[in-house]
């Protein structure tokens, strides 16, 4: 377990937590995805809408319990609150540079 994400997964998080849509898009690659529970949405439009439906968009909040690495990925274990989805929940995160190529979520 680290204490702290990776400093591009920090950056997503943070934009999230944050409510900042521009940031969280920012910190993807430009063909990053996001996989939601199988469901996975392609570049920076479809995760825009991903996100204004089920993210940013209801108000999330991520208070990280732990951070570790697997299989080259960082995972995130968060408690996730909101007006969406609320409770524990793992993001793995793959990172590309100084972004993030890939953010799956799952429980």
């Amino acid at each position: 377990m680290t204490e702290q994400a990776d400093p591009a997964v920090q950056a997503v998080l943070d934009a999230a937590n944050a409510g900042d849509l521009d940031a969280f898009l920012a910190g993807f690659t430009p063909d990053g995805v996001v996989d939601d529970w199988g469901r996975e949405f392609h570049g920076s439009a479809r995760i825009a809408g991903w996100s204004d439906a089920e993210f940013i968009g209801v108000q999330v909040s991520l208070r990280v319990t732990e951070v570790s690495e697997r299989d080259g990925q960082v995972v995130v274990t968060a408690q996730v609150g909101g007006n969406g989805f609320n409770g524990p929940s793992h993001f793995a995160f793959r990172v590309e540079g100084d972004k993030v190529s890939r953010m799956t979520i799952r429980a």
